[in-house]
């Protein structure tokens, strides 16, 4: 994948890894440069063919594209902190998940779970178009279920903003400007996260 972002993330693995998933990481400014619809219905293609518990496809997806009414609604129900930077973005959309099995008879613990898989097939597209995408939690979900409509059934649990790498980091408040030009990306070690035997809790 082409290195478009003028931002040099430095990306420390212990093992080589897909050249994709070593450069991919979430920025807050983006390009002025538009995504069309036809893109949008490719991210969206992307995921649908995500696997999911029992093929249930626990997934919907509410979008919209900047300069749009769409765009704009869902603007509104993010919380004040992504309202401070997701005005950058060339699209915006909401993902929900359906919180019971077909029957309604009993909860799908597995959805969540699903949604991850349908957003890590968008952002495997969305890296092949030079497509940046930032996922955030802080939405407003009641208002979102209001505003959009959305059935008791379903939670609206996260938003993302999509956009062409390269935006301006100026526009940003001073603590997410220092966030967006630090260039060096960290993670906890496996020996924290994976084990070969026993659960052990580290802090």
């Amino acid at each position: 994948m082409e290195k478009i972002s003028g931002i040099n993330k430095i990306t420390p693995t212990d093992y080589t890894i897909l050249e994709s998933i070593q450069n991919r990481w979430s920025p807050r400014v983006f390009a002025e440069k538009p995504i069309s619809e036809r893109q949008v219905k490719t991210l969206l293609e992307a995921g649908r063919w995500a696997p999911s518990s029992g093929n249930m496809q626990p997934w919907r997806i509410i979008w919209g594209i900047k300069g749009t009414e769409m765009f704009d609604r869902i603007f509104e129900c993010l919380d004040d902190y992504n309202r401070s930077w997701a005005g950058n973005a060339q699209v915006l959309w909401l993902n929900a998940f359906k919180k019971t099995m077909n029957n309604k008879d009993k909860e799908n613990f597995h959805a969540l779970h699903d949604l991850g898989l349908f957003m890590g097939n968008v952002i495997s597209q969305a890296n092949s178009m030079g497509i940046a995408v930032h996922q955030m939690a802080g939405v407003r979900f009641k208002d979102a279920q209001k505003e959009f409509h959305v059935p008791e059934d379903y939670h609206v649990a996260t938003a993302v903003a999509f956009g062409y790498f390269g935006g301006d980091e100026e526009v940003l408040p001073g603590d997410l400007k220092k966030q967006e030009i630090t260039e060096l990306r960290k993670r906890i070690s496996q020996d924290e996260f994976a084990f070969n035997g026993n659960f052990v809790e580290r802090k």
